[in-house]
C-alpha cells in the first residue's frame, strides 16, 4: 500500500485528516535523518522526537513487571511502539481517524509506503518502518477523543501526552481526568511547545501565555497548580523537534517535557 500526497487542506476540512498531514507525520515519526533534514549543519538534536519522548523521559526503573502504558495523541504511533520496548501492553489513542488508520496498518504489517513533499508538486518516496526490535503485538490503537475517553480504559503505569495539551479545546478538563488514568506510583509525561492558539483552544481555557492581575502566567506554573494534589514533579527538560514541510522549509520548535510521579 502506498499513500500519495494530496493538495493543501480544503476549506472546512480538518488538517489532520489530509494526505499532507499524514505524510508529514509519517516522516516526523519514522523518517530517516537524511530524509527529514537533508542539510548539514542543521538541528539534528531535534530529530526523532517521538522516540526521544520515551528514551529521554520515561523513568524505566519505576516500571513494574507487566506495566501498561497509554499514549494520548499518538498520531501515527512511533512513541506508542517505543513504549512497547518497556511495557507489556500499550494503547495509542488519537482523534484523527486518518492517522490512526496508518498506525493500525503499521501495527499489522510493520511498514507503510508513502510520498512526502519535495518542491511544489514534486514528491519523494519513503517507507515508514516500525523497528524490528519492537514487539508490535504489545500495541493496540484506537480512535478516540482525549476529552471524552471511554470509561473502561483503567489505570496505567505510564501515560504519555506528547504535544497534546495546546491542541485541546479544554486542557483543564483533560487534566482533571488524568489522575484516574495513572496508577499510584505511575508516571505522567507531558510535552508541549505551549503554542496556544484560539483556533484550537479558546483563550479562556489557555493554561499560560497571558497576564492576570499584572502577573505573567506560564503554562508550567499552571500545570503545577492543577497536578500538585495527585502528582509530584520529578523532572523537567527541553525537547527540541523538527517537522519538515518540504525540502527547504521546516518547523523547528522546543517542547517542554515534564515528568510527574503519581502519589
Amino acid at each position: 500500500m502506498r499513500l500519495g500526497l494530496g493538495i493543501a487542506c480544503a476549506k472546512g476540512m480538518n488538517y489532520y485528516e489530509t494526505d499532507r498531514a499524514l505524510a508529514e507525520y509519517l516522516l516526523f515519526h519514522y523518517g530517516t535523518p537524511e530524509a527529514v533534514l537533508p542539510f548539514d549543519p542543521g538541528p539534528r538534536a531535534a530529530l526523532e522526537f517521538p522516540a526521544r519522548c520515551v528514551s529521554e523521559c520515561l523513568e524505566r526503573d519505576r516500571l513494574r513487571p507487566g506495566a501498561r502504558a497509554l499514549d494520548l495523541g499518538c498520531a501515527v504511533g512511533r512513541a506508542t511502539f517505543e513504549l512497547a520496548r518497556h511495557c507489556a501492553r500499550v494503547v495509542g489513542i488519537d482523534w484523527s481517524a486518518r492517522l490512526i488508520d496508518a498506525a493500525q496498518r503499521l501495527r499489522r504489517v510493520g511498514t507503510l509506503d508513502f510520498a512526502y513533499a519535495d518542491e511544489g508538486d514534486l514528491t519523494l518516496e519513503a517507507t515508514a518502518r516500525v523497528p524490528v526490535t519492537i514487539d508490535r503485538r504489545r500495541v493496540a490503537f484506537e480512535h478516540g477523543d482525549a476529552l471524552n475517553l471511554r470509561g473502561d480504559l483503567g489505570a496505567f503505569d505510564v501515560v504519555l501526552a506528547a504535544n497534546l495539551i495546546d491542541r485541546l479545546e479544554d486542557p483543564r478538563r483533560f487534566l482533571a481526568r488524568v489522575p484516574a488514568l495513572v496508577a499510584p506510583g505511575g508516571q505522567l509525561i507531558l510535552t508541549s511547545p505551549y503554542t496556544w492558539l484560539p483556533q484550537y483552544t479558546p483563550r479562556e481555557h489557555w493554561l499560560g501565555g497571558f497576564e492576570r492581575d499584572g502577573r505573567r502566567v506560564k503554562t508550567l506554573d499552571t500545570l503545577k497548580e492543577i497536578l500538585a494534589p495527585n502528582f509530584q514533579l520529578a523532572a523537567c527538560r527541553d525537547l527540541p523537534f523538527l517537522i519538515r514541510e518540504h525540502a527547504r522549509k521546516f518547523q523547528w520548535s522546543v517542547a517542554e517535557a515534564s515528568v510527574w510521579n503519581r502519589r
